[in-house]
């Protein structure tokens, strides 16, 4: 199932939460070598991870396998801070506008082929099923080029902000995606049942407080 954490809750996630940051140091730094985000501690951290971020941690028996962040558009974030050179335009700004961050997976729960994993699944549905009861509608991503015709497969609206630039050794797009009932309903429609996946609603935790902080 997948955890929603805010500044509201995040003492009581604390152990998660650390699992969380060494799933994305070994991902973005040991898998990917990003180097400048190397740390000692082996935790992966940036000046993003303030009490304005949504994160979500998809846990399978105590173990954080899936995570991925949400910032919101009006404060400083990736693609206005670091990545501007990525959009072409003006930068997609708004309250409605949330950018999705550090979305990682572990390699053993990683899709094969063109199917979407189902841990995969649950990490999109639940930034959909977070969206639409919060009044987020789309969201910001920097992401490989080949994750365009997946998403628009998964019925979101997806609108390129640039062309394709090389990040990091990896070829990386900028994009708008947004989302609506229909997005959920083909996220649930395409979800495979069974090994902890749920049915309906994704998150074990929420909703609860006031998640868009």
């Amino acid at each position: 199932m997948l955890h929603i954490v805010t500044k509201e809750n995040f003492v009581a996630y604390g152990g998660l939460m650390d699992q969380a940051y060494r799933l994305r140091h070994s991902v973005f730094v040991e898998e990917k070598d990003w180097s400048d985000l190397r740390t000692e501690d082996g935790r992966e951290r940036d000046r993003f991870d303030t009490d304005l971020a949504v994160h979500m941690l998809y846990v399978w028996e105590s173990r954080v396998i899936g995570y991925q962040r949400m910032l919101p558009s009006l404060r400083p974030h990736i693609l206005s801070d670091v990545l501007p050179q990525l959009c072409d335009g003006e930068l997609p700004s708004g309250p409605h506008i949330w950018e999705w961050t550090r979305y990682c997976v572990e390699p053993a729960h990683r899709e094969r082929g063109r199917i979407l994993s189902p841990v995969a699944n649950v990490l999109l549905s639940g930034i959909v099923e977070w969206g639409l009861a919060t009044g987020v509608t789309t969201i910001i991503i920097e992401m490989n080029p080949l994750w365009l015709l997946r998403l628009v497969q998964l019925h979101f609206k997806v609108t390129p902000l640039g062309i394709p630039q090389v990040i990091g050794g990896e070829e990386t797009i900028a994009v708008t995606a947004e989302f609506d009932e229909r997005t959920l309903e083909r996220l649930r429609e395409v979800r495979p049942i069974g090994a902890g996946v749920p049915e309906g609603s994704v998150f074990a935790n929420w909703p609860a407080g006031d998640p868009t902080l």
